[in-house]
């Protein structure tokens, strides 16, 4: 068995840097041979990935956070045939680490486990259009209120896990709503809005159960629609996600679809797997089983 690893060393705050070596002992220890890629800046991966010949390889592994993840699909879906991708898989390193807890991986040692035992499952993708160019997600994409938390907390991620509970603050102090319109599988609703998330997979941020009832495999992503809701609501509802438990708020809807087309005033950045990127107007589109992951 020979696999493409793709390695962000500066995943999880430089543990990733950390992490290699042992990470390399384990796949030795597994017989498993590897062309080892070690990434030097933001979207390294997306250009590495794209001039792999991925032919040569039964399996492409990202090791590293969402982020990392989110570059080898990109790299792989808009560089390769669809036919010619072997499985994908993760070895997370990052602060997150959310879409690979939905393939019951959490430590180095279970993704490698999940690569030496070859077992594959198929997982739906997600695309979001921007300026005319389809783009792919498999954990989630979101704009407004969570989305805006993120984009605080980058800016003190020195600070570890306290730079959610700064960027918690900053924006409850400062909050704000929006108008949207979203076109659900033909059904339109609107109105203002504080957060959407798009969610393939169950969890953000790592811990936060965004999604519950979020399955990586049923054809569907499962959207959030969070409402206008007052300062103290917000902070009593806001540690809930943690507990999957936030749909007790009345202003807090959920919905199954294929196809959301999204609007908003104004336009919102958004947050594909934790990358700051792209922006509204967009659509969003599942794409059923499109791809494998060690698991």
């Amino acid at each position: 068995m020979k696999i493409a690893l793709i390695a962000n060393p500066y995943a999880g705050g430089k543990k990733g840097k950390k992490l290699i070596p042992l990470v390399k002992k384990m796949l030795n220890d597994e017989n498993i041979d590897y062309d080892l890629h070690v990434t030097d800046y933001h979207e390294h991966a997306l250009h590495i990935v794209k001039h792999l010949t991925v032919e040569d390889y039964d399996g492409i592994v990202s090791l590293g956070g969402d982020g990392s993840n989110y570059h080898v699909l990109n790299g792989l879906l808009k560089s390769h045939e669809k036919d010619s991708i072997p499985p994908l898989g993760v070895i997370p390193v990052g602060r997150g680490n959310s879409f690979a807890r939905d393939l019951d991986i959490n430590t180095a040692e279970e993704g490698v486990s999940a690569i030496a035992g070859q077992r594959t499952k198929q997982v739906d993708v997600c695309s979001f259009t921007h300026e005319e160019e389809l783009f792919y997600f498999i954990n989630l994409t979101g704009f407004g209120f969570v989305t805006d938390v993120a984009r605080t907390a980058f800016r003190f991620s020195y600070l570890g896990d306290l730079s959610y509970v700064i960027g918690v603050l900053y924006r409850t102090i400062g909050l704000t709503f929006h108008k949207i319109e979203l076109e659900i599988d033909g059904e339109t609703i609107s109105g203002e809005n504080g957060f959407v998330e798009f969610c393939n997979s169950r969890y953000t941020g790592g811990a936060m159960l965004m999604a519950p009832d979020a399955k990586i495999d049923d054809g569907f992503f499962d959207v959030v629609v969070a409402g206008p809701m007052s300062r103290l609501s917000l902070i009593s509802t806001f540690p809930k996600i943690f507990k999957g438990s936030h749909g007790e708020n009345s202003a807090v809807s959920f919905y199954k679809a294929k196809k959301v087309k999204v609007k908003t005033t104004p336009s919102k950045v958004l947050l594909p797997d934790g990358e700051i990127f792209g922006g509204t107007p967009t659509e969003i589109k599942i794409h059923p089983k499109l791809v494998r992951y060690f698991t």
